[in-house]
């Protein structure tokens, strides 16, 4: 005892080696921690993935669940075939039909049951009357969204107008687009 500190031989390896064991248990803990942390974040996202699945599957399986009546202009073989004052042709080629989305490019809620149509430049709101080349079936729709995007084709009609021109079944059809002003 020279210093005044009193400390027997033995004791400072063993104080030494318990701390280290105490250190590394601290940091094996702190790395399970981190490890059960980012295990509940990934269960979570993957939670959240399988009920947005789950919801997908519960779905009706119809591609219209409910069907409404559509404004249709009749085919009359006798009619004049001059387009009406203030229209203009826009195309003629393969027209298409889509039911799913939420949201259209124009900001609106997607619904199937609306005369409505995409279509890759005419802006929003112009209203265009799509004919059937093959049966003379026409409606009139409002774009208020960007499409298709298959290449071939010149506009995408809503379920709804699909039906109306007879294309449903065959899923496309020969039009031709007037645009009404």
């Amino acid at each position: 005892m020279t210093n005044g500190c009193a400390t027997p031989s033995g004791i400072e390896p063993a104080m030494g080696r318990g701390m280290m064991r105490l250190l590394a248990l601290a940091l094996a803990a702190a790395a399970l921690a981190g490890c059960a942390q980012s295990s509940v974040v990934s269960s979570k996202s993957e939670l959240r993935q399988s009920r947005e699945a789950s919801l997908e599957r519960d779905r009706p399986t119809s591609s219209v669940p409910k069907r409404r009546a559509a404004v249709v202009k009749k085919h009359t073989p006798f009619a004049s075939q001059r387009p009406v004052v203030g229209t203009g042709t826009a195309s003629q080629g393969i027209a298409s039909f889509y039911t799913e989305g939420t949201k259209t490019a124009s900001g609106e809620k997607f619904n199937t049951h609306d005369l409505t149509a995409a279509h890759p430049t005419l802006p929003f709101g112009t209203r265009l009357r799509v004919t059937n080349v093959s049966t003379g079936r026409a409606v009139t729709v409002r774009v208020n969204d960007r499409g298709p995007y298959i290449q071939g084709r010149i506009v995408d009609v809503s379920y709804s107008a699909a039906d109306a021109l007879g294309m449903v079944g065959k899923g496309i059809a020969n039009v031709k687009l007037d645009v009404v002003q």
